[in-house]
Formats: structure tokens, C-alpha cells, sequence
């Protein structure tokens, strides 16, 4: 089985620009809550606060995303992209169709 090379980088860009729209997106959400307490109730200002970090999380988990992404096309680059790295068998392209940024197969998962 051989992996279509130019599929795995369409499918890594386009999940890299899916994260950065959402890191856009989600930008206003991870801003500092303000405290004032005339506009905004003390619970109020709690739930700004939690959904604040609800956000924040959301952020450092597409980060680490947006880094195995940078590390798949670093794979791609070595002409490793596709076997895993524990036992070096051939990932499936339908494993890669899902998670583009796989680097174990399911074995080694």
C-alpha cells in the first residue's frame, strides 16, 4: 500500500488552517474578564470566567495540534511520513484520512 504523499499534505494544511480560523474565532473568549461589577453580577462574571478558561484549554489543545501538524510535515519532509516510529509498519491511508498527524499505527497506538 503506498501513501498518496500529496493527499497528506492537503489534508494536514487544511486541518492547520481549520485550527488557526478556530484560534481566530475563539480569540474574544480567552480575552481577560474584566471586573465590573455594574455591568456584569458576580455570577455572571463567574461564568465569563469559566468559559474563559473552557477557551484557554481549547487553545493550548490546538496548539498541540497545530505542533503535530509541524511535525508530520517535518515526516513528510524525511520521507517518514506514513510508517510509524515504533515499529516502522506502513500507517493506512484510511488511519492517515482520519488523524493526518498519526505517527503510530494502531498496533502501537
Amino acid at each position: 500500500m503506498t501513501i498518496d504523499l500529496e493527499k497528506a499534505r492537503a489534508r494536514l494544511q487544511e486541518k492547520q488552517i481549520e485550527l488557526e480560523a478556530l484560534s481566530q474565532l475563539s480569540k474574544e473568549a480567552r480575552d481577560i474578564v474584566e471586573l465590573d461589577q455594574q455591568a456584569v453580577g458576580r455570577l455572571s462574571r463567574m461564568d465569563a470566567m469559566q468559559q474563559q478558561a473552557m477557551a484557554e484549554a481549547q487553545e493550548r489543545t490546538r496548539n498541540l495540534d497545530l505542533t503535530w501538524i509541524e511535525m508530520a510535515n517535518r515526516r513528510l519532509t524525511d520521507d517518514d511520513y506514513g510508517y510509524c516510529v515504533n515499529c516502522d509498519d506502513e500507517i493506512p491511508d484510511a488511519r492517515l484520512a482520519i488523524d493526518p498527524m498519526a505517527e503510530r499505527c494502531v498496533k502501537c497506538a
